[in-house]
């Protein structure tokens, strides 16, 4: 009987670090290890560190090839001896939101942008976080030979820190200084931002080339970003669209060519297998439904049984979901808001719904922006945690309006980062086939639930613009 062959992924999401180990050949899950990540939008990267040594303890034994998934956008810095220079600003950290502001203007416009590097910053992306460290702390700036991303630094960890730092195009393409079309870094653009300091950044591989491998030889793939390591584990292809309600809300799904959205609802990312991944961010998602059940003094399944005895459209509540400010629409100063209020829907009941429907519906508006990128959506995947709520799944399929498949859970960013590996091992042209994991198909929406939907995206829309004339004005 053939040796089975074992590979291991690695998700270091902003909440936490987990690890699965799979057979190289079929994809199944032999063992798995998470440990939490520090709550913070600034975070030293050795507490990345340590939570991945915590979840990989005792896991790797016999693995021979490794690979990383990160959270994207995150800044790393380090200086001429590979030493940290400041704590990360993560993904979510929206202190570069005026920075964002005026990078886009220096550069001539979002349309520049979109030209040039196939997104428009916006506070989340590492071009952002530079200028802003450019600004706020220029001591710390000149201090700066490399900048790397999340998943980029744990890699370089992993291979002992003495090789040279590799990323690969998908990760590089939501830094705001790599052009996916292109395939290049724009030093110009880095410059820009950086005050005219220009670190090194790291290499980009090839979706199925090496980093090298570890003191103990074990082979490193050369890792991705969160997102495109998900679609990666979906092996998605065309008409399908991931929906994935994580800490932050993302629409996406391939193409074969590079987006440019000029109104940066979309970026124009690229994917882990050579192609693009155009993609549609929300800064509010499952917190969304934490926070709500917190107001309304149940737990999660309490919010499940609530939303599921109100009626579609809540009643008429319309709740607008940006309780961090949002990425996208770019209104980092957004504040959250519930509208339609009445004596006759001021229920536990239709809050609970108004909830699960705002959610949904920001996913919703990326979805048409997706679409409006030559992404044909015939229907939608839908992971994350928040997958599992039973309201969840039941408002999906009509704010939606296509079919919904949610597959079983799964680690879905570790598991890509360990088909890349596997990928990586082999040597192949195309990344391993692996079996799948089995799939839940939700009814599609009824003709009563499309119009339904209809309404209540519409609502959503509404409510969304009233949000962006308040925030552009100062007015009420």
């Amino acid at each position: 009987m053939d040796r089975q062959v074992l590979v291991a992924g690695v998700d270091s999401s902003t909440q936490s670090a987990k690890v699965v180990v799979c057979d190289a050949r079929t994809g199944d899950v032999v063992r798995g290890g998470r440990a939490a990540h520090p709550d913070a939008t600034e975070v030293a990267p050795r507490m990345w560190w340590r939570a991945f040594t915590e979840a990989a303890d005792g896991l790797l034994d016999g693995v021979s090839a490794i690979g990383v998934g990160g959270q994207q956008h995150g800044l790393v810095t380090v200086d001429a001896e590979g030493a940290v220079v400041r704590p990360a600003l993560l993904w979510n950290d929206t202190r570069s939101a005026a920075a964002a502001e005026e990078l886009v203007a220096e550069l001539g416009g979002p349309k520049a942008w979109a030209e040039a590097v196939g997104s428009v910053p916006v506070a989340s992306f590492t071009v952002t976080k530079l200028r802003w460290m450019a600004e706020h702390e220029p001591e710390l700036a000149d201090r700066v030979a490399r900048v790397l991303l999340p998943h980029d630094w744990l890699t370089w960890r992993l291979l002992g820190g003495g090789a040279e730092p590799v990323t690969d195009r998908g990760d590089a393409s939501g830094t705001g200084y790599y052009s996916p079309a292109d395939g290049v870094y724009r030093p110009d653009l880095l410059a820009l931002a950086f005050g005219g300091r220009t670190p090194e950044p790291p290499k980009v591989l090839g979706p199925a080339e090496a980093a090298g491998h570890t003191p103990d030889g074990v082979l490193v793939s050369a890792g991705t970003g969160d997102n495109m390591a998900a679609a990666l584990a979906l092996e998605i292809g065309a008409g399908d669209v991931v929906v994935s309600l994580g800490t932050s809300g993302t629409v996406f799904g391939v193409a074969e060519t590079a987006a440019a959205d000029p109104t940066g609802t979309v970026a124009g990312f690229a994917d882990a297998t050579g192609r693009f991944l155009p993609l549609a961010c929300t800064l509010n998602a499952a917190r969304v439904l934490t926070a709500t059940a917190g107001l309304l003094g149940v737990d999660l399944a309490g919010l499940d049984r609530l939303a599921l005895a109100a009626e579609p459209g809540a009643g008429g509540l319309t709740l607008l979901p940006y309780l961090d400010g949002e990425r996208t629409p770019n209104l980092p100063e957004a504040s959250g808001s519930l509208s339609g209020l009445r004596r006759a829907n001021m229920t536990p009941e239709n809050v609970a719904r108004a909830a699960v429907e705002g959610m949904l519906c920001g996913l919703a508006a990326g979805m048409d922006a997706v679409r409006a990128h030559g992404i044909t959506v015939r229907r939608v995947l839908l992971i994350g945690g928040a997958a599992q709520s039973a309201a969840v799944r039941a408002a999906a399929p009509i704010v939606f309006g296509v079919p919904v498949v949610v597959p079983e859970p799964a680690e879905h960013v570790a598991l890509g980062a360990a088909r890349q590996a596997a990928w990586a091992l082999s040597g192949g042209g195309e990344p391993p086939h692996w079996q799948g994991s089995t799939r839940v198909e939700l009814d599609g929406p009824g003709d009563g639930e499309i119009a339904a939907g209809e309404r209540i995206r519409e609502r959503h829309f509404a409510a969304r613009e009233k949000e962006h004339s308040v925030v552009r004005t100062g007015e009420e």
